[in-house]
């Protein structure tokens, strides 16, 4: 296998000109809820994200390429299909036949039941690509990865368009969930996790309607 990945600078030049179109919005209880939708309906920035994974992830030896439910969804067959890989999705409890699952989980959300994946779509020895739209707690993170182990893969790596640097190892202080101690936890801790904008960057604060409700789930 090939092993030379290309490397972006994580809140680089693309990084903050994408930034512009993740607004945030007070949305599920959380102040900035960042909404992937402003950079699709932008066809050249959503391709510009898709180049930029293609390019990264190009010449390291993927087998395949697993989209998390749901934005995951979203994201990766476009990137499945430029470095002509096979997708494959890990869904919700209850979605899909023939799935095996993994342990249940925390999100910033709250409690999660565990991720599943077709039991036949990773074999022994597969280098699996993981794809969320942004990794916080790291907690559906790891559900992913432990399916993948489960079924004898290996992750290359966790890619995400957001990545919160605040949870990676925030002080006990803060009473902030800790991702780092989370994969420790787990036994993770030599999967990778790359995520090209962090909070750093994302300062486009959305207009709300006069009419604007925090209607999110966890209400």
């Amino acid at each position: 296998k090939k092993n030379k990945m290309t490397t972006y600078e994580q809140d680089g030049p693309e990084a903050r000109e994408i930034a512009q179109y993740l607004p945030y919005f007070p949305f599920k209880g959380i102040p900035r809820f960042y909404d992937i939708g402003g950079f699709l309906e932008k066809p050249s920035v959503f391709q510009k994200i898709v180049d930029i994974f293609v390019e990264r992830y190009r010449e390291i030896g993927v087998d395949s390429i697993a989209g998390l439910d749901a934005r995951g969804f979203i994201l990766g067959p476009p990137i499945a299909l430029a470095l002509k890989k096979p997708f494959l999705m890990m869904r919700k409890k209850g979605k899909m036949p023939n799935s095996i699952e993994s342990p249940a989980y925390e999100t910033e959300y709250g409690a999660r039941s565990g991720l599943t994946v077709s039991r036949d779509k990773i074999k022994k020895g597969d280098r699996v690509l993981i794809i969320d739209d942004l990794v916080a707690t790291g907690g559906t993170l790891s559900s992913s990865i432990q399916l993948v182990q489960a079924l004898g893969g290996t992750v290359v790596e966790c890619a995400c368009v957001v990545e919160l640097k605040m949870f990676i190892n925030p002080d006990a202080s803060t009473g902030l969930p800790n991702r780092t101690k989370l994969f420790q936890d787990l036994n993770i801790a030599d999967v990778p996790v790359w995520g090209l904008i962090s909070e750093d960057v994302l300062n486009n604060e959305a207009t709300l309607h006069k009419d604007y409700v925090d209607d999110g789930e966890e209400h």
